[in-house]
């Protein structure tokens, strides 16, 4: 697991840092605002670890960003503030969780590990060579991340929630287009046909055509 610790005070960054790494996490640091949201959307990350009050860009802000480029992953606010309307600015900014400073490491340890536990298996979908990460909202296809629109994830994420089920066509357009009076169902060949041709899949590898009924995920 990978964790960002963005902080300015030196002293906490390094004490953070070597705590965590001693529990076998991979650490990432900025001591600044601005560095910390690169970071954040340029890499992946498991977790986040941000201080309210940094400089060039103020964590309350850097935390917007993130979700605003639909990033899912957890974010933990460390900082002095403690009042009741700071504390829900920080989670309608889309913060997680909130510890307040000065902290005990291992009120932090189990927070981040709850977190982990909210976001474990049952977060992550897989068939073949293809893996789907539902907290971050990301595609794999042999470990490399592949760009679906929102109705191709949503398609896909259907199908292999369902993997080994035949899912008609009928279904699909109400569940995945949430379309329940009769409609054209030849839309979804053409978003299947996008989904494998993004994955690099044959016509049929991993999601197979039923003809005349719909479609099936299975490794068969």
């Amino acid at each position: 697991m990978k964790i960002l610790i963005v902080e300015d005070e030196t002293g906490i960054s390094g004490f953070l840092k070597q705590g965590l790494e001693e529990e076998g996490y991979q650490i990432g640091l900025a001591s600044n605002g601005e560095t910390g949201l690169k970071m954040a959307l340029s890499q992946s990350f498991d977790l986040i670890l941000l201080d309210w009050m940094l400089p060039k860009m103020k964590g309350i802000d850097v935390c917007k960003a993130i979700r605003v480029e639909n990033k899912q992953v957890p974010i933990l606010f460390l900082t002095a503030k403690d009042t009741i309307q700071e504390t829900i600015e920080g989670l309608k900014a889309g913060a997680n969780d909130y510890i307040k400073k000065p902290f005990s490491f291992e009120e932090l340890l189990e927070r981040i590990k709850i977190h982990f536990r909210n976001g474990s298996e049952e977060d992550v979908v897989a068939l073949g060579n293809v893996k789907i990460v539902q907290s971050k909202h990301q595609v794999f296809s042999s470990e490399q991340e592949v760009n679906l629109t929102q109705r191709e994830y949503e398609l896909l994420l259907y199908l292999f929630k369902n993997k080994g089920k035949v899912c008609t066509r009928n279904q699909i357009i109400q569940d995945v287009w949430n379309i329940h009076f009769e409609y054209d169902t030849g839309v979804i060949d053409v978003f299947m046909n996008a989904i494998r041709k993004k994955l690099n899949l044959n016509k049929e590898e991993l999601i197979h055509t039923i003809r005349g009924v719909g479609y099936i995920a299975d490794t068969i």
